[in-house]
């Protein structure tokens, strides 16, 4: 998973309307099953994700990640999964630097760690695990943070559709993800929620718009033959203007899980010099 899509906005970094300002903060999720298909076996899911953001339009962006999920599959089969990902991203889109640590039961952790830079036409990635390997991606492809900051960007202008491809270092380090981001309509500040939670609780939030949004990740490299692609995974959550999200909805295909905002501590907004 990443956590955290036909009108693209464009290659190069997000211009198109106002400039987003995020907020830092660290967010807490409770995860819990809402539903399974294709006969899946699975009975209970219980975990949280823990999400850290902090940084600014000068000095980049930092995020952590860490999601920690328990599956009871039913005659006393659990399966324990623990991902652990932290990333800086420059404001511009011109670097990313990314470390993900999974873990699944008791075995052995995989490890990915590299960098990508962005010069010209191209992005050059260097891996230093699992392998150290040195490869190019296609110039359009953006990071996670570039990623939200053209997605609220495209909320802004009233479109309902994005395209994007999508480079988070995830799954070995080699895999870009095409994306589809559907974007509904705005959801005033002042609206009450169906389900409250800190963000709709929160006196400053409450000024800000929020737009409901599904993005579905697809294997770029995977060929189909009926001509529809199912994603890999999609994940549905309502976007704050300053990039906050909640009331997450993770889509594994087999099965999938709601994440409640449980806790949300905002940080101090460090103003560029």
């Amino acid at each position: 998973m990443t956590v955290i899509g036909a009108a693209a906005l464009g290659a190069g970094p997000a211009a198109a309307g106002p400039s987003v300002t995020f907020l830092p903060h660290q967010a807490l999720y409770e995860l819990s099953l809402m539903k399974t298909r294709n006969n899946a076996s699975v009975s209970t899911v219980r975990g949280r994700i823990l999400y850290n953001f902090s940084g600014n339009a000068c000095e980049g962006y930092t995020s952590d990640f860490r999601q920690v999920s328990e599956i009871e599959s039913g005659e006393g089969k659990n399966t324990l999964s623990d991902l652990r990902s932290s990333s800086w991203e420059d404001a511009t889109g011109k670097s990313y630097r990314f470390k993900i640590d999974t873990k699944m039961n008791d075995s052995d952790s995989s490890d990915v760690d590299g960098v990508a830079e962005r010069t010209g036409d191209n992005i050059t990635v260097k891996l230093k695990q699992p392998v150290q390997k040195t490869f190019t991606l296609d110039g359009k492809t953006v990071f996670p943070t570039e990623q939200i900051e053209r997605i609220i960007a495209a909320a802004r202008e009233g479109k309902s559709l994005l395209e994007l491809q999508v480079y988070d270092g995830s799954d070995g380090g080699e895999k870009v993800y095409n994306t589809l981001t559907v974007i509904g309509q705005a959801i005033p500040g002042d609206r009450a929620a169906a389900t409250p939670d800190p963000a709709t609780s929160d006196g400053a939030m409450k000024s800000l718009t929020r737009w409901p949004v599904t993005v579905s990740y697809y294997d770029r490299s995977a060929k189909s033959d009926s001509g529809e692609q199912t994603p890999v995974y999609a994940m549905s959550f309502e976007l704050y203007e300053n990039g906050v999200s909640r009331s997450l909805v993770l889509d594994y295909n087999d099965f999938v899980l709601a994440g409640a905002m449980g806790k949300l501590d905002v940080k101090a907004v460090k103003p560029c010099k």
